[in-house]
């Protein structure tokens, strides 16, 4: 990265910030960028003369957006459950896989044994996809391992991915995923002894950006998951919570209490969890690729969330066994053709809502003093970007200022 300060100029911005212009859109733009933030924003004709020296970079008619925020996903992991995938089209449920040992344990043992290095080869491999599809932030979550040192280690490896790439990185403790083969039938004792154990010590050593859950009859209850969120409010750590996904135990609820950045899923959620979540400012994270993986047929209450005014963000929840996606453009897509989400509600999910699920308020919107996080298009509207289906346009991020 380099401190060059610079205008672009010949564009048009879809800046997701003017709630009562659609997209927030800017024709005919300029955005001035200087020491990795954006100074200005607004109609070329209206740029300020106290910029005239800066270098300007033509971008030649093309449409720039928010470098899009991919806000779950469980992209450090070992193996892949391609075997079950051949099981579900075979008849078998989520749930009877999981009991059957697959599912999120048969990942944790791959995980398990794979090295840092092995770990982080493959997770730097799928970050590389989100990359080149204008992702310039990303959160990654534990909870494969459900040991110390194996959740340690992906925490470890999520931090090195934004060592070894330009992209922010956001990790989540994700201790309370599911109970291992070695604590069968002893939830409790797991989230005693390894889970809240755990989450102090990588909180301890600076591992640890939100915690999160899940909540559901073949995960932990919510008088379990409530417990970790205690510890995590001790620790003053935010939480976010997997929620609502095949049945309706109150997690949204639980979380909302809480005061939780977000929750996920939420297919079965009701008009009370809804309500909840509005009052508490939480997030909801819509998550079409384990709906689509899953061969789900209960939609999240889109139409609720509208109505109660609760911020929809989109995220690939890319993961080895119910949402092997690794498109946040397809992503935009499939809330647009699953749960029908508006192209304008799908790019403000990867953009401003997907940032607030994370508790960022530095980027999501191309407005003065946001990092300058930017995604450049091949395209004339934004509506493109959720409308094509394996396409990518993208043309360039520009991170910070280069050149």
């Amino acid at each position: 990265m380099t401190d060059i300060n610079q205008t672009l100029t010949n564009l048009t911005v879809a800046t997701m910030a003017q709630q009562d212009i659609a997209y927030g859109m800017v024709e005919n733009a300029a955005i001035v960028l200087e020491q990795g933030r954006i100074s200005w924003v607004g109609p070329l004709a209206d740029l300020p003369g106290i910029y005239a020296s800066y270098r300007q970079r033509d971008l030649d008619g093309r449409l720039v957006t928010p470098g899009l925020v991919d806000c779950h996903t469980h992209i450090v992991h070992g193996g892949n459950r391609a075997a079950e995938f051949e099981m579900r089209l075979n008849g078998a449920s989520y749930q009877e896989i999981a009991r059957a040992g697959g599912g999120i344990v048969s990942t944790v043992s791959s995980t398990r044994n794979a090295s840092r290095d092995m770990l982080l080869a493959e997770a730097l491999r799928r970050v590389d996809v989100l990359i080149a599809q204008g992702v310039t932030t990303i959160e990654i979550k534990s909870g494969y391992g459900l040991d110390r040192d194996t959740e340690l280690r992906m925490l470890r490896v999520a931090r090195a991915i934004g060592e070894h790439r330009q992209i922010r990185v956001r990790t989540s403790f994700l201790g309370a995923h599911a109970t291992p083969a070695e604590y069968k039938g002893r939830d409790d004792a797991y989230i005693d002894d390894i889970c809240i154990p755990t989450l102090r010590m990588a909180h301890e050593q600076g591992l640890v950006d939100a915690v999160d859950g899940f909540c559901e009859g073949i995960a932990f209850s919510p008088d379990q998951i409530a417990r970790v969120f205690e510890v995590a409010r001790d620790l003053r750590l935010p939480v976010k919570l997997h929620a609502e996904q095949l049945s309706n135990l109150g997690g949204a609820r639980l979380a909302a209490g809480f005061g939780a950045l977000s929750a996920d899923h939420l297919e079965y959620l009701d008009e009370e969890g809804v309500m909840a979540m509005a009052a508490a400012g939480t997030v909801a994270v819509i998550l079409p690729g384990a709906f689509y993986t899953l061969g789900e047929t209960q939609a999240p209450p889109i139409k609720a969330f509208r109505k109660h005014a609760v911020p929809m963000a989109l995220a690939t929840d890319m993961n080895p066994g119910s949402s092997p996606l690794n498109s946040l453009l397809l992503a935009m897509n499939m809330g647009c053709t699953l749960f029908r989400l508006t192209p304008q509600e799908a790019l403000a999910g990867v953009t401003r809502h997907a940032a607030r699920a994370l508790g960022l308020a530095d980027v999501g919107t191309v407005e003065p003093g946001k990092r300058a996080e930017l995604a450049v298009w091949d395209v004339q509207h934004p509506a493109e970007l959720a409308y094509r289906i394996g396409d990518n346009p993208l043309h360039a991020r520009i991170i910070g200022t280069m050149p």
